[in-house]
């Protein structure tokens, strides 16, 4: 650092004379700053060029698709019988409906009766806890409730094979309830949505199977594909919770709250049923809950159940602790909670599926219909308070199992507790949902819903109805027409985009240069006000792509796309250019050839010959002369827009990859070296004057001792 003395010798103001000396040196610094500052705005005012014509590009892409050109209109007769709509690609036709003897209905099932235990005039109440509620069920001992922890868990599959494996706690299987696992493990396995039968015996292991085992471990027969996800709601043979003390000593663990309720911890009873056991494991200690009237307290023996209990645990499975646990202790607990598992099985559009419920003791009735709606069954269930009855509704209209049952129950909670069968135990009559029958041109056919499709057109059957063979009464007519208005409208739109495109390209070609006004120095902002610096930026800015090149290349080819005649085979002769369906260029050479549209023209044309209007626009053509506007613009659009990447590049470019970058970074290392020279030509300024400053100083100090010494 070079040392700096001030003007103290010499009475000069040095900084100033430096300052104004190193201004004269920074004049070409300067003009190389407002040199990049103009390449800067240049490469913008490309870049913003560039971002215009991809907009509207993307628009030529939707241009280019035949809904643009073929928006139809559908009249019905009766649209209190009979409603319609239709796709573009629907030929321009008419259907006649002459008989609609059924419409289509959906499967529905009853139940037998009531399912409230009404000896004390009390209903059930859809929104309570199913086990809390068990009781109040006309026919209780149906449910077939089970202790285990009801689970999900989602495999993601990251490579395709046939193996997986669920996380299983340490001590935790797949709930078994009976000796033989092939009929009481509750295991429902989707892969994408799609249902796959669960079997325990790899001899049963076929397509559309899963063998699995109280280990978790899943066998599919065919390899799931990759990205796939593997949804696995199951029963567990218990739940493990760990919960840890705080490390603060004033904040003792005094209570936890397990996560899931209806928790089985026995009863009345005196037995010793592990099927009640919860666990608590503390420091190497475990301790468990009593039975009979101790149910609730946990102790270290649970047959002798003496002494205080170590804790106690409540309905809603919180655990408070007699004795206070201390700081940074783990505490694990192991228990198991109420619940049960039905089947419903349905005949749908897309083959039977098979459902399997597992439903915590938690849940409430309405959980449960909630369950068996969102699912792929297909089904809406339904609880009536005021007749205290349930239905079952197929969500799809119509017989997709050749007149039979297409709501299956199982036994247990849908057959016994919500009867869906009757005191004889058959089940309950359904109502088997009907095909939609009906005549069109002449052909009787039928269809599974009201609402279907028939060569791009969308029909609703309303309501039925029958001439009775009085053939002096017509049918319901069904009449597709081109919507010339909406065909009309898109091609206008695209018009005023296109002319809009123009209007600013051209614009930012004709714009005014002030070459007076050049971007402004450190110096000169320091100087102006922040509205005068606004309105000479944009002096400045003004004409830098004046009579451009590459934007008048562009604007002239489009041009041309436009005005050539389009010579596809498709097209009729009198229609292969734009003027001849009534679209042409202004009058005024200003606009830069902005198109402006004769209505009458344009709509006689789309109404006339709709089909060589589209094709005017969007053919597709080996040749530059047989390509329709539409795909010759894209292609035009995309080359200029290489272009002008070339010379701006885009916001994820770097300097290296387009001409004005090389040209910046050039101009950045000249900077950066000229503003080391000012560095060093400064510096050799201050050494200079410092050294001038020490040479008076000592000339002053000796005069000073000469006048000392005569003095005497």
């Amino acid at each position: 650092m070079v040392q700096r003395v001030g003007g103290l010798a010499s009475g000069m103001d040095i900084d100033s004379i430096v300052s104004d000396m190193m201004k004269a040196r920074r004049i070409p610094l300067d003009k190389l700053k407002q040199k990049k500052q103009i390449l800067e705005w240049q490469r913008d005012g490309y870049r913003e060029m560039n971002s215009l014509m991809l907009a509207f590009r993307n628009l030529t892409f939707d241009m280019k698709l035949s809904d643009k050109y073929r928006a139809r209109t559908v009249a019905s007769s009766n649209e209190d019988k009979v409603i319609a709509t239709a796709k573009s690609s629907a030929s321009l036709s008419s259907y006649n409906i002459s008989q609609i003897e059924k419409l289509a209905t959906a499967s529905t099932k009853i139940n037998a009766g009531k399912i409230s235990d009404t000896t004390n005039n009390k209903k059930i109440d859809p929104s309570k806890s199913l086990f809390e509620s068990r009781n109040d069920f006309v026919k209780s001992s149906g449910f077939g409730w089970k202790t285990g922890s009801v689970e999900t868990q989602t495999l993601s599959v990251a490579e395709e094979r046939k193996d997986f494996e669920l996380v299983l706690k340490e001590g935790v299987k797949l709930k078994n309830n009976a000796a033989d696992p092939s009929v009481s493990l509750d295991v429902s396995v989707k892969v994408d949505g799609k249902f796959y039968e669960v079997v325990t015996d790899l001899d049963h292991l076929t397509a559309g199977k899963v063998l699995v085992d109280e280990e978790g471990k899943l066998k599919f027969f065919d390899n799931i594909k990759k990205g796939s996800n593997i949804m696995v709601d199951y029963a567990a043979t218990n739940r493990v919770e760990t919960f840890k003390s705080s490390s603060d000593p004033t904040k003792p663990l005094k209570e936890i709250q397990l996560s899931r309720g209806s928790i089985s911890y026995g009863d009345s009873a005196e037995s010793f049923d592990d099927e009640d056991k919860i666990e608590i494991m503390i420091n190497g200690d475990t301790y468990v809950n009593g039975t009979g009237s101790n149910s609730k307290n946990f102790y270290k023996d649970r047959q002798s159940q003496t002494g205080t209990p170590f804790a106690t645990i409540n309905e809603t499975g919180k655990i408070t602790f007699s004795t206070l646990v201390g700081t940074d202790t783990e505490v694990k607990v192991s228990y198991k909670q109420n619940y049960f598992a039905f089947d419903l099985s349905t005949h749908t559009s897309t083959g039977p599926i098979n459902e399997r419920f597992l439903v915590q003791g938690s849940e409430s009735l309405n959980n449960v219909f909630n369950a068996i709606s969102s699912s792929k069954a297909g089904v809406s269930a339904f609880y009536d308070s005021h007749t205290d009855q349930v239905t079952l509704t197929r969500k799809e209209t119509g017989d997709h199992n050749n007149g039979g049952s297409q709501i299956i129950t199982s036994d247990g909670f849908l057959n016994q507790v919500l009867r869906f069968e009757d005191d004889l135990g058959e089940a309950v009559e359904e109502k088997i949902g009907v095909n939609a029958k009906f005549t069109i041109n002449g052909l009787e056919t039928q269809r599974t819903s009201n609402t279907f499709e028939m060569n791009g057109v969308t029909f609703t059957l309303k309501d039925t109805f029958n001439l009775e063979g009085n053939q002096a009464v017509p049918g319901i007519s069904i009449n597709l027409s081109n919507d010339t208005s909406k065909v009309f409208d898109n091609i206008k739109a695209f018009v005023e985009k296109y002319n809009e495109m123009i209007d600013k390209i051209q614009g930012k070609i004709s714009e005014e240069r002030y070459r007076s006004y050049t971007p402004l120095t450190d110096t000169q902002l320091e100087q102006l006000s922040d509205k005068q610096q606004e309105q000479w930026e944009e002096k400045a800015k003004s004409g830098l792509l004046r009579r451009d090149t590459l934007l008048m290349g562009a604007l002239t080819k489009v041009r041309q796309d436009f005005y050539g005649a389009v010579n596809s085979n498709e097209i009729d002769p009198k229609l292969r250019q734009l003027a001849s369906i009534g679209i042409t260029t202004t009058s005024n050479y200003l606009d830069g050839g902005k198109l402006q549209i004769n209505e009458n023209a344009l709509k006689k044309a789309i109404e006339e010959n709709p089909d060589s209007v589209e094709k005017l626009f969007n053919s597709n053509g080996t040749t530059y002369s047989e390509k329709g506007i539409i795909n010759r613009l894209y292609d035009s659009l995309k080359e200029s827009m290489d272009k002008l990447k070339e010379r701006a590049g885009n916001v994820g470019s770097t300097n290296e990859e387009f001409s004005i970058g090389k040209n910046l970074k050039s101009l950045n290392s000249q900077i950066s070296n000229f503003e080391k020279r000012m560095i060093q030509v400064e510096d050799r300024y201050w050494r200079q004057f410092t050294a001038m400053e020490k040479a008076i100083q000592r000339s002053n100090q000796q005069s000073t001792y000469l006048m000392q010494q005569f003095s005497f």
